[in-house]
């Protein structure tokens, strides 16, 4: 996937469909001059529905399609019939969409399965034709029920990657280039800051044909949990994915406070990320003999741990083992 068509975060105008209007009319036949009611109800009007597509992996395909509209509800007529329902219209998005009201913010609902539907804006009610309001008092209503109006608003459609690992680290741990090694996912890699500007999927292929898919996250900095660095944007990827992968070079100055420090923005931004599983990869660790690599582990933070080297394919097979393993201890 090519990082200038990942597209994770949509604003769209959603309209529904008026309902229609119910009849007011009355049964005449040859024989019948003075038949009863028989005015039908309005059809609704069309919804719009969002609907899981896994074939889908971004939401660039609503990007420049920013308002979407249903079609209306027809009119009920004469001799009970009801009217057509409005043309309903579909919002096929990639699973990990997530759908909130742009005014209030509050999040409507969450796409997780193929084929799910869900409205977005629902369709105005068809109105009741004259026969639904005949009674013993009154059995000539001379009225119906108008249709009910459509709805419009503003909605935000945006997008949590539905990883089994995700990449932690400050920007130039070296997520990218393990992505790119133990994956055919193809990151742009630089020696600064921030070349990861979007999330990454790999599909990382494992013994007996098996396989888990791992996200490269943007780069985390301090305060990332108030909006600093490429700040929430991201961060929310970090919610759908099983296990987290910290990862700290091993020239940091202080690992196990590199860590703490990225342990800390995940928590200030959505403390349940906490129960998340954790394995801590020390990278370029081809760097760096046994005696160093032994100093090291003294001080590390007490979570499963790993020294690997993406560019020498050090210890990527036992990576995958561990990962492997934690993703599926029951």
């Amino acid at each position: 996937m090519a990082s200038d068509n990942f597209v994770d975060y949509v604003k769209i105008h959603c309209t529904s469909g008026n309902g229609g209007a119910g009849s007011t009319h009355f049964r005449r036949e040859k024989y019948i001059t003075k038949g009863g009611p028989d005015g039908g109800d309005g059809g609704r009007g069309g919804h719009i529905i969002v609907r899981g597509n896994k074939q889908l992996w971004t939401l660039l395909h609503l990007k420049f399609k920013k308002h979407i509209k249903a079609g209306h509800g027809g009119h009920g007529s004469g001799n009970l019939q009801t009217g057509g329902q409005g043309q309903d219209q579909y919002i096929d998005v990639p699973l990990g969409t997530i759908a909130r009201d742009l005014e209030t913010g509050e999040e409507l609902f969450e796409i997780t399965e193929e084929g799910e539907e869900r409205i977005l804006q629902p369709g105005g009610r068809g109105g009741l034709g004259n026969n639904q309001f005949k009674s013993p008092t009154n059995q000539t209503p001379r009225f119906a029920q108008p249709g009910e109006e459509s709805k419009e608003g503003w909605k935000i459609l945006e997008l949590k990657v539905l990883a089994d690992v995700g990449l932690v680290g400050f920007p130039n741990a070296g997520k990218s280039t393990l992505l790119s090694v133990v994956s055919a996912a193809k990151p742009e890699i630089a020696n600064y800051p921030f070349t990861t500007l979007r999330p990454n999927l790999g599909i990382v292929n494992y013994r007996d044909y098996r396989s888990f898919i791992m996200a490269d996250i943007p780069g985390i900095i301090e305060g990332a949990s108030q909006g600093k660095g490429l700040g929430l944007r991201f961060l929310r990827h970090i919610e759908r994915n099983s296990l987290l992968l910290f990862m700290v070079p091993c020239d940091s100055d202080d690992i196990h406070k590199e860590y703490k420090i990225l342990l800390n923005e995940l928590k200030q931004y959505n403390p349940e990320l906490m129960h998340k599983d954790r394995i801590l990869a020390i990278t370029k660790s081809d760097m760096i003999d046994d005696e160093l690599m032994a100093a090291l582990k003294k001080d590390l933070p007490k979570i499963p741990y790993i020294f690997i080297s993406s560019v020498a394919q050090q210890g990527l097979t036992e990576l995958k083992d561990m990962i492997w393993e934690r993703l599926n201890n029951d």
